[in-house]
């Protein structure tokens, strides 16, 4: 049997130096996030709305590539950054070809039922990495028993 430790306090304030990065750089991420969603929606909105406009095909190509990859990304975040990009990338047309296949076969291809496809189940994948979260909050506010004594963490509200 193993048995985990906690990290002493000395040694989680080092890995939270280390994770905050200094310089201009460190809030880019959530924008860039934010970014790519208001494209893929777009994209989306273009499909779904037959919209004439030349921007529908990247930005609908553009839906249909990072919404599986997101859903597979959150699933995988275990794995190094490099490693989870690529393996969710190719998650992704997996999922894309698997369901042009699926619509294919049946006779029952259509843009729209192809996009609504992809969605549902790129919600799919993204529920056990919710649903983990989730737990996890639960668990850090619960009481935790650590060497025999029963320790509450209390988080300050607003008022």
């Amino acid at each position: 049997m193993q048995t985990i430790r906690n990290k002493t306090p000395s040694a989680a304030r080092a890995d939270d130096t280390e994770r905050a990065r200094p310089g201009p750089g460190r809030d880019l991420a959530p924008l860039f996030a934010g970014a790519a969603t208001a494209v893929a929606g777009c994209g989306a909105l273009f499909a779904f709305a037959d919209s004439h406009s030349p921007l529908r095909g990247p930005l609908t190509l553009f839906f249909l590539l990072v919404t599986p990859a997101a859903a597979l990304g959150a699933a995988l975040r275990g794995l190094e950054p490099f490693g989870r990009l690529l393996t969710a990338l190719a998650g992704s047309v997996v999922v894309n070809m698997l369901v042009a296949q699926g619509m294919l076969a049946v006779h029952r291809w259509s843009v729209r039922g192809g996009l609504v496809a992809v969605t549902v189940l790129s919600a799919l994948m993204l529920l056990p990495a919710v649903a983990r979260g989730l737990r996890g909050t639960v668990r850090r506010h619960a009481p935790q028993v650590a060497d025999g004594e029963r320790s509450v963490s209390v988080k300050p509200t607003k008022t």
